[in-house]
């Protein structure tokens, strides 16, 4: 009977894990709608400021402001990577880490100096065991980022990318397409691109107050706060449907090896009880 009771431990330890991944799947599923919910609001928003940058820009304006000057060579580039705070999300944190690593290498092998910086412990704690140097880190942003957490990412690079100490910035996020597809995202937010002819709005003839000029002044910068911003959403969204997906598939594996266990330790207990069926019928022989 001792393998009998050693499958019943076993069976009590699945049965613990399996409510603790199936609690841990039902906080996601709850969290995961608030994260589309904000996100939802938000991608519009940012459509609608590249649709009104589209509007205004024009060679002579471009020429003016230093968020969209194109370097002739880039010599120095900045690397936001957002990962999470928590695991228990799959390959999640390992795909994010993976494709800044990838971009690093591709700059560097074009004789691009690449710095870091790093937003999420599971992303800090791996490229310290990597040995790679971080120029910043940040993990109080938890899964509700907010504007003004976004501004104190990107407006520091951004002044560094106006006093041409950066040749450009790049922000490096899962993009939440659904809760089983959030694959690593790489956006170029410095300088900023002008939209391109397909993507340019219909020209229509406006009357501006103040001019285009003012109106860009302000909104090129907001234009790119808001892209981190988004970039925030989007990481927090997939970070909970991540999540879900593999607590799910943990609950369905516990569930499975449930039945497995199960099914073993009845044919060891009967077993057992057959062969102490065996050794009394054998005494009472012996004893005849």
């Amino acid at each position: 009977m001792s393998r009998a009771r050693e499958i019943k431990g076993r069976i009590r330890g699945v049965q613990n894990t399996r409510k603790i991944t199936r609690t841990m799947e039902m906080v996601a599923t709850s969290k995961l709608k608030r994260a589309q919910d904000r996100l939802g609001s938000a991608r519009p928003y940012s459509q609608r400021l590249r649709e009104v940058i589209g509007r205004l820009l024009n060679p002579e304006l471009a020429a003016r402001y230093a968020l969209l000057r194109q370097p002739e060579a880039t010599r120095r580039v900045a690397i936001l990577l957002v990962t999470s705070n928590r695991g228990l999300a799959g390959a999640f944190n390992a795909n994010l880490t993976r494709a800044a690593r990838t971009l690093m290498s591709e700059l560097r092998a074009n004789g691009v100096e690449t710095e870091l910086h790093v937003v999420g412990r599971k992303g800090i704690s791996s490229f310290r065991f990597l040995g790679e140097p971080i120029a910043s880190d940040r993990a109080d942003i938890g899964d509700r980022p907010t504007a003004e957490e976004a501004d104190s990412l990107v407006d520091p690079l951004m002044e560094r990318f106006i006093a041409a100490e950066l040749d450009g910035v790049y922000v490096i996020h899962a993009r939440f397409i659904s809760a089983l597809s959030t694959p690593p995202n790489t956006t170029r937010v410095l300088p900023i691109e002008p939209p391109s002819q397909e993507e340019a709005p219909r020209a229509i003839d406006y009357i501006l107050e103040p001019s285009a000029d003012a109106i860009l002044e302000k909104i090129l910068p907001l234009y790119v706060r808001n892209s981190v911003y988004t970039a925030l959403l989007e990481n927090a969204a997939a970070e909970q449907g991540a999540r879900r997906t593999a607590m799910k598939s943990a609950t369905d594996n516990a569930g499975d090896m449930l039945q497995t266990l199960t099914r073993t330790y009845n044919r060891a207990r009967q077993a057992a009880i057959t062969q102490e069926i065996a050794e009394i019928v054998g005494g009472a022989a012996a004893l005849e």
